[in-house]
């Protein structure tokens, strides 16, 4: 008879290759939000791919749920008690700039490549071969066990409220949709829209941006007028008789680690036009001192991520993360001091955790444990399903000094990470269950 470690020793060596080939599968359907039908409440590429992993587990002998084509659940084990381990299959649009298919799930160079790879399928799909390979080994959780799918975590959770309508969440668990070490807290998420008037616009149309949380990477205007070729000087670019701003997407949590294209066009109309500058000052010059509320979870973050011009009206949607400790009412504050008229598109209350509490302890132990790089619990801008749990936390799948790929062109996920999630997720679900 084989030893526990032999068994879990063959199950890695024959999982890793499944794991890929089912994360490139995964990839290549286009799960951002697109037209919703009653069949289909966050469109029909977010319900193949719910349809996908979920057959997936049956397949491997799981009990699943699908609650109304908005989210699913992969069960095991028994008891009163359960732990959830919560995932997101939708994906941010592609956005320009790649130079691998976005939605090819291509394995190339150690690689797999496409939108979704590490946000957030590939993390999902480790994780459930991970319980796959505890199920093989006989492995008896003394909780029930809740591997849950999303399919609206990118643009405004519906998956989840409706959830908490047709089933009970558990109370504790984490989410493979941010970093590691582990995360104990997760600043508020505000998106607001921003109506700046414009009454002598010097454009007659102007858009940029796909997503709140992510930076815009492009930005087209019409101009008025073109007296000269100022335009050169900041950047832009000129067809026919439109202006182009380019930039690089990055997540809206961090936006540093992106170029925003609406900033250089709104610089080179500013520079004409006082009305745009007072706009430029708000948003880019933070003149009003959003950004420097700051308490242990950080900075605020500004993001102005999605812009168009209509009939006078500048509307601006912007993705402000704030500190974790802040009650929202102070950014409402500041807001108001714009002096323009705003509207709250979403917002989503921080994560503040105990970092020495159980949960956070036994994560940090187990990524430890299988990096053998020592590390303390930090807190981040993003946001995770983990704040829809009384008590939950990020875990991975980025590392620290990664290179930055989430909602940005290009995004991949080695092979050599795929391996480390799966014993990491193992391991974390194992010592959190048994």
């Amino acid at each position: 008879m084989q030893s526990k470690h032999q068994r879990e020793k063959y199950a890695v060596k024959s999982d890793i290759q499944a794991i890929v080939n089912s994360i490139c599968e995964s990839v290549r359907i286009d799960s951002s939000r697109s037209r919703h039908t009653h069949a289909a409440p966050f469109g029909q590429g977010a319900l193949d791919c719910l349809l996908h992993f979920l057959s997936l587990a049956e397949r491997m002998g799981f009990v699943t749920r699908n609650y109304d084509n908005y989210i699913g659940e992969v069960e095991y084990g028994e008891g009163k008690e359960s732990f959830a381990i919560l995932c997101h299959l939708d994906v941010v649009p592609a956005g320009t700039g790649w130079t691998k298919p976005p939605f090819g799930g291509v394995v190339e160079d150690g690689k797999i490549w496409g939108r979704g790879t590490m946000d957030d399928k590939g993390p999902a799909i480790c994780c459930l071969y991970a319980l796959n390979a505890l199920k093989e080994e006989g492995f008896v959780p003394r909780k029930k066990i809740k591997l849950i799918v999303g399919c609206n975590e990118e643009d405004g959770w519906g998956c989840v409220e409706h959830y908490k309508t047709v089933a009970t969440l558990p109370e504790t668990g984490f989410s493979p949709d941010a970093e590691f070490p582990v995360i104990y807290a997760e600043k508020g998420i505000l998106h607001v829209r921003l109506h700046f008037p414009l009454e002598d616009a010097p454009f007659t149309y102007l858009e940029g941006g796909k997503s709140a949380n992510m930076v815009c990477d492009l930005c087209v205007a019409n101009p008025r007028s073109v007296a000269s070729a100022r335009w050169l000087a900041y950047g832009l670019t000129m067809e026919g008789k439109k202006l182009y701003a380019h930039g690089k997407s990055a997540h809206g949590s961090t936006p540093d680690k992106g170029r925003n294209a609406i900033r250089p066009m709104l610089a080179y109309f500013a520079q004409k036009n006082d009305s745009v500058q007072r706009v430029f000052d708000c948003l880019f010059n933070d003149i009003y001192g959003l950004t420097e509320l700051k308490d242990e979870t950080g900075k605020l973050t500004l993001s102005p991520n999605v812009i168009k011009y209509r009939k006078h009206d500048l509307q601006v949607l912007c993705d402000i993360r704030y500190p974790a400790t802040m009650p929202v009412e102070r950014i409402f504050e500041k807001l108001a001091s714009f002096g323009v008229k705003y509207e709250t598109v979403s917002h989503k209350a921080p994560l503040m955790n105990d970092r020495n509490g159980e949960l956070v302890r036994t994560l940090l132990s187990v990524f430890e444990e299988c990096t053998g790089r020592r590390a303390k619990p930090v807190a981040i801008g993003g946001g995770t399903y983990a704040r829809a749990l009384r008590c939950g936390a990020g875990f991975g799948p980025e590392l620290p000094g990664d290179e930055t790929v989430v909602h940005q062109a290009d995004e991949y996920i080695s092979l050599d990470r795929v391996d480390l999630l799966f014993h990491i997720y193992k391991r974390a679900i194992e010592r959190l269950t048994e």
